[in-house]
């Protein structure tokens, strides 16, 4: 996809910090590498909205040697895609209108040798992201599909872009990409200044900005070749490879890949620093652009890099020659033992022997002293519970059957999935339906001239399949956090049972809400977003006291879906209303509570409320919400999958 000559990208050594004096920042520097030797597998560049990912990597294909002659293409892959169309697919007009059964080529072909550029991939199915990586790691695309059998070439360099706050990608297509590098806007004044000076300046004229550059791009364009010249021949050392080894196990990841995709980084950056023989310097850079993300084993742990550990493990000692004349590796330093004297060192802060002691009532006091009063409520307190490890969690799903995005949670039509019927198609894309397409054209048969040989096909006769899978959703929860659920010692039950269902949506890509309520009223926590690790932290830091506000929740809840509602029609939504069913707060607590639930009700949102009661003496509040809300009532025992098995074995 060229750029105009009268509108030029931004050029790529124009980006600040893009060519330092200590050479290309670690985003730059990934991008390069890559180029130089694109079986590293692409990059993925994570960071802040307004960092300029997109600008640097549109300027990258500029900055490329030409190939046969002609640019190096940069194709960009929008995230509403489908798959025919990134994959390619029978041309349908060739089809109908003479019969033959013509390929056109998708976004994959078009990339070859070249750039296949995906912005926000972290909002692109999982499916598609998939199938380009599996493209960008065989250097080649198989398409069966439509009747259409065939494999082409795709070698393109693959790069991602993603703002994590939207949600992240799964850490096994994480580990998917080569190389993986952070982003953030600049803090230092003067740096920003200068970004928006040189933007100022490209803005007011784009072709005199570019030729400013025109001596640095094309500098950093031979560098380039001659990396690209060079790489094949850059010696990997049996002690550089045993050194890469000792890297990827001290940082415990799992498989090989990391081993491999930091190999070939390394071997990337000797040739792009001009060297014929990798040394430690390349390890250490191959190491901090290939290791970070896939340290990310959990869905909700932090992409980073230990960078102590990681001198640890290099050590301080310069790699040694290819053939060395001492073969005896040195001794293994002496360090204390199980009897050394570090064995029995002191106990950590804190841990002293000593213990609280609980109270007449039998319950730990709280750090301000308040004792709970008779409704399980400590009014004026706040407390911040912990979580407990998480499970897997029994499916809540949307009723009926929906039309949105699709995902993994409720029923919906789909691009995929089982066929269930045909209909005629409303736009570009789509599996024919056969049998129903002949069915459509063949009472016109007579009508068009035909008395023998093939079918007489018009557009008009088209008809694609319709199929039936699983969608993604927006799932609200509105919980509890008032000081009921503290004082009973719920709170760290309920959030570990959040967290479980929060990884289950994270897991069916749904987009996530927090609305709380506690005290005097009700806030949106966390408004919704696609970012799982966000709600996960904003549950983590909720503080629970006060009464209960129940009707303020519930209403704050109804405000938010009607909102979203709005900005995403085809996202339906699921409530889930964490609770004790309680309403203590201002007058009229209960009248107030249920009149909101009769508004949900009415509303046709799909609403669980998940019972936080617990011990013998149980009043049942949250099973007559959950009546008023028209919703599915759970015990918070029964969240869990294994639990729900267990219960309803119990029951026969």
């Amino acid at each position: 996809m060229s750029q105009p000559p009268d509108n030029p990208h931004f050029p790529f050594s124009a980006v600040v910090g893009a060519d330092g004096p200590d050479g290309p920042d670690p985003m730059a520097l990934a991008l390069i590498l890559t180029t130089i030797a694109p079986d590293v597998g692409g990059v993925l560049v994570r960071g802040e909205k307004g960092t300029a990912k997109s600008t640097i990597v549109r300027a990258l294909a500029a900055v490329l040697p030409p190939v046969e002659d002609r640019p190096v293409p940069l194709v960009e892959l929008p995230i509403g895609a489908t798959e025919d169309r990134v994959t390619g697919s029978i041309n349908l007009e060739s089809a109908l209108a003479e019969g033959k059964a013509e390929y056109e080529p998708g976004l994959l072909a078009k990339a070859h040798r070249g750039i296949l550029y995906v912005d926000e991939v972290n909002l692109l199915h999982d499916h598609l992201v998939d199938l380009l990586l599996d493209a960008a790691a065989m250097g080649r695309a198989t398409v069966e599909r439509d009747g259409v059998s065939m494999t082409h070439e795709a070698r393109f360099v693959l790069v991602g872009t993603m703002n994590p706050e939207e949600g992240e990608l799964r850490p096994q297509l994480l580990d998917r990409f080569g190389l993986t590098v952070e982003v953030a806007a600049p803090r230092d004044p003067a740096l920003r200044a200068e970004v928006v000076r040189r933007r100022m300046a490209y803005d007011a004229d784009p072709a005199g900005f570019a030729a400013s550059y025109a001596d640095a791009e094309a500098a950093l364009r031979e560098r380039i070749a001659s990396a690209q010249d060079l790489v094949g021949s850059v010696r990997l050392t049996d002690a550089a490879l045993l050194k890469i080894a000792e890297v990827c196990a001290a940082f415990d990841v799992d498989g090989l890949r990391a081993d491999i995709v930091t190999a070939r980084a390394a071997v990337a950056h000797a040739a792009w620093s001009g060297r014929s023989q990798v040394i430690l310097d390349d390890i250490r850079v191959a190491a901090t652009l290939a290791l970070p993300h896939r340290r990310r084993r959990k869905p909700f742990d932090a992409p980073g890099l230990d960078e102590d550990l990681l001198d640890q493990a290099l050590g301080d000692d310069e790699l040694p020659p290819e053939d060395p004349t001492d073969p005896e590796p040195d001794p293994e330093p002496e360090g204390p033992g199980p009897d050394g004297p570090d064995a029995d060192g002191p106990e950590p802060d804190g841990h002293d022997g000593t213990a609280e002691t609980p109270d007449s009532t039998g319950e730990t006091p709280n750090s301000t002293g308040e004792t709970p009063n008779s409704t399980g409520e400590t009014p004026n307190s706040t407390d911040v519970a912990g979580t407990g490890a998480t499970y897997r969690t029994r499916l809540l799903a949307v009723r009926g059957v929906g039309a949105g995005t699709s995902g993994r949670r409720s029923r919906a039509r789909t691009s995929n999935g089982r066929r269930v019927g045909a209909a005629v198609p409303t736009g570009a894309g789509g599996a024919i339906h056969l049998t129903e397409t002949i069915r459509a054209a063949a009472p016109h048969q007579f009508a068009r001239g035909r008395r023998e040989g093939r079918l007489l096909l018009r557009p008009a006769d088209l008809r694609v399949a319709v199929r039936e899978g699983r969608e993604s959703n927006l799932v609200l929860f509105c919980v509890d956090a008032s000081g009921s659920m503290a004082a009973r010692k719920r709170m760290e039950q309920v959030k570990t049972a959040v967290l479980s269902l929060l990884l289950d949506a994270y897991q069916r890509r749904d987009k996530v809400g927090l609305v709380t309520f506690r005290g005097a009223g009700a806030e949106v926590a966390l408004p919704p977003t696609h970012s799982v690790d966000a709600a996960a932290q904003r549950l983590e830091e909720l503080p629970a006291g006060g009464r209960t506000p129940l009707a303020e929740g519930l209403l704050e809840a109804a405000h938010l879906l009607a909102v979203e509602r709005t900005r995403d029609p085809l996202r339906r939504a699921l409530l889930v209303v964490v609770t004790d069913g309680r309403a203590t707060s201002g007058a009229d607590a209960v009248a107030r509570s249920r009149a909101a639930a009769g508004l949900l009700a009415e509303s046709g949102v799909t609403t669980v409320v998940v019972d936080c009661e617990s011990g013998p003496m149980r009043m049942g509040l949250a099973a007559v919400l959950a009546e008023h809300l028209a919703a599915e009532h759970v015990p918070i025992g029964e969240v869990s999958a294994e639990d729900l098995v267990d219960a309803a074995r119990r029951a026969a």
